[in-house]
């Protein structure tokens, strides 16, 4: 879907942001998009009386320009590497005003997994407020797995986050982040528009702002604990993990992120 020789390197991810995403397993995105799109898009998705599913971009040929961004394509690449593709699968998520919360859940299968194959991209046309049902995730969980029934019996999580966002926003995920969605309290329709991208080739090299110098530096938990991607990767801990499981997850990003370096291609 990209083409890297005309990809500004502006938009791509450095080391330690690559880093942040392996450890944490998101990242939000503002796009600047054109005056009236966000508006139009999402009044366009108000009329809808039934979901088109895949064929939501036929409906809204808006979300055309929403993921050909420039910063959407930057991460994707940095992330899932130059040939990334955008998947035919994208989904309509409607929270309609008085409607419950939806249980935590993975949209991947079971199963904890070192490469990085899979990212859902997740847009909201319209400002989502903390009493519209935000999308909830739990940062740090992607490489954790839990069986779909006893996840849901969870109620709120330690670190988890609700999404709530200005109308343009792009939400990166994990593919196997544990996400949700809290209750719609308010008299407004909740929009947000699910795109799954995935790789095509594993990485031979990094597809990102590489650094050698941001990558290996020697650990350390001082002041400059950010300015280094293996620093991140050990650092990370926004479950609150025992040191015992830290070390488990630990072991899990840096296998992760040797792969995105290619040291592990072929």
């Amino acid at each position: 879907m990209t083409d890297a020789a005309t990809l500004s390197n502006e938009h791509l991810l450095d080391d330690v942001e690559v880093a942040d995403f392996v450890a944490n397993g998101y990242r939000i995105l503002e796009l600047e998009l054109p005056e009236g799109l966000n508006e139009a898009a999402a009044l366009k998705l108000d009329e809808l009386e039934q979901n088109p599913g895949d064929e939501i971009m036929d409906v809204v040929p808006e979300l055309w320009q929403v993921v050909e961004q420039e910063v959407v394509k930057g991460v994707m690449t940095s992330l899932l590497g130059t040939d990334f593709a955008l998947m035919s699968h994208r989904h309509w998520h409607c929270r309609q005003p008085g409607t419950g919360h939806m249980q935590w859940h993975q949209d991947s299968t079971n199963r904890r997994d070192i490469r990085l194959e899979q990212l859902l991209g997740l847009y909201y046309p319209r400002d989502v407020s903390a009493d519209m049902g935000p999308t909830i995730v739990v940062p740090g969980t992607h490489f954790r797995n839990a069986p779909t029934d006893r996840m849901a019996t969870y109620t709120n999580i330690k670190g988890q986050i609700p999404l709530i966002v200005k109308a343009g926003t792009f939400a990166v995920t994990h593919y196997d982040m544990w996400h949700g969605t809290s209750a719609n309290r308010s008299g407004v329709k909740r929009h947000m528009i699910k795109f799954l991208f995935r790789r095509t080739k594993d990485n031979t090299a990094p597809t990102w702002n590489h650094d050698p110098a941001r990558v290996d530096q020697p650990f350390s938990y001082g002041d400059e604990q950010a300015a280094n991607a293996r620093t991140a990767l050990r650092s990370a801990n926004p479950l609150g993990v025992s040191q015992s499981d830290h070390y488990k997850e630990i072991k899990i990003r840096t296998e992760c992120f040797d792969q995105l370096l290619g040291k592990t291609a072929g």
